[in-house]
């Protein structure tokens, strides 16, 4: 498979550079995953698509202010440091501007002083090491000086910090939302719930290796990132539960397939598990926990359309994208939905 065989036309006005007034007013596209059917609808129906005994698996991660703007201290020069992992108390892994005019060493201020951050060695992919220094508690600092880290093709300012969190938001970690869970509310969710429908939390937090483009031409050549997962074993035996009864596995977002997928034994088995994964789900791939997936429309030639491809076919989906280009859909972060089912 070669990237350019998931690429689609997209006109720069359909991607959304800010979230709607009610988070699930958006639009939904259900689609089949072997069929060429399809439905439009709007996001609050996707309860009409879910049946009691069903298992809804959700991402509770929470996007961190992860972007810092300062200065190099004893200077003027501006930087940027994107927090990415955190390996230590006051260690982080992250992306900084001008990184490599930045030694060792150097150390760069934020805000009034209260906040600094030394540079340390260089790992790979342009990722720095850094250590912060400061007096109080990290995570309040960061709160108050830092900004939340918006996708690159997102220009817009956003307003309300809380439009990209999803309500369910309780894990920190996340240097991305995922996204597909913005569009529910709480009260969607209880409907959902008094329906008959499980909700069920996993966790993983969303490096920024989501929004890389696949840079080479053979899909096989691509190494995905890394990033940090947990099963717990309450969400382990509701997911085991739900297939002996023979109810769907809906998960929400490609955060929560690729996590479960990383986890299931070879029969779908769920185990409690927390690591690291760098799984690739592509055309070919094997399902086997996930049955249906709410998504977002994702980038052109990025390895979630592979990820949606794999499930449904990159036939039915690149025709999928194209109807919603036609229908002029929203794209992307802030943008609409799919609902992808048998």
């Amino acid at each position: 498979m070669k990237t350019s065989d998931f690429d689609y036309y997209l006109p720069q006005e359909l991607i959304a550079q800010s979230p709607l007034e009610r988070r699930d007013s958006s639009r939904l596209l259900v689609c089949s995953k072997t069929t060429d059917k399809r439905e439009h609808t709007v996001f609050s129906n996707v309860i009409d698509h879910l049946n009691s005994g069903d298992v809804l698996v959700i991402n509770n991660t929470r996007v961190i202010p992860a972007r810092l703007l300062g200065v190099k201290k004893g200077g003027t020069a501006a930087c940027e440091v994107l927090l990415l992992t955190r390996e230590s108390d006051d260690v982080w892994q992250a992306l900084v501007r001008p990184g490599r005019r930045l030694q060792d060493g150097t150390r760069v201020v934020f805000g009034d002083g209260e906040l600094e951050c030394e540079m340390m060695d260089h790992l790979e992919d342009g990722v720095r090491r850094v250590k912060f220094h400061y007096d109080g508690i990290f995570e309040e600092i960061l709160d108050r000086l830092g900004i939340m880290p918006l996708p690159p093709y997102i220009h817009e300012q956003l307003e309300d910090r809380d439009r990209y969190q999803t309500v369910y938001a309780s894990h920190n970690g996340s240097a991305a939302a995922p996204t597909a869970g913005l569009h529910f509310t709480k009260e969607l969710l209880q409907k959902l719930e008094e329906k008959g429908v499980q909700v069920v939390p996993v966790l993983l937090h969303v490096g920024l290796g989501t929004f890389r483009p696949v840079s080479v031409e053979d899909v096989d050549n691509h190494i995905m990132h890394s990033e940090y997962y947990s099963v717990t074993q309450e969400a382990a035996d509701a997911i085991n539960a739900a297939r002996a009864r023979g109810n769907r596995i809906v998960a929400v977002g490609t955060t929560c397939v690729r996590t479960l997928e990383t986890v299931a034994e070879e029969d779908g088995t769920m185990r409690a598990a927390s690591g690291t994964t760098n799984i690739f789900i592509k055309p070919g791939y094997r399902f086997k926990v996930v049955d249906a997936l709410i998504t977002n429309f994702h980038l052109p030639q990025s390895t979630l359309l592979m990820l949606v491809s794999a499930l449904m076919g990159r036939e039915h989906a690149l025709a999928a994208y194209e109807e919603a280009v036609q229908m002029r859909y929203r794209f992307f972060s802030f943008g609409d939905a799919m609902l992808i089912e048998d």
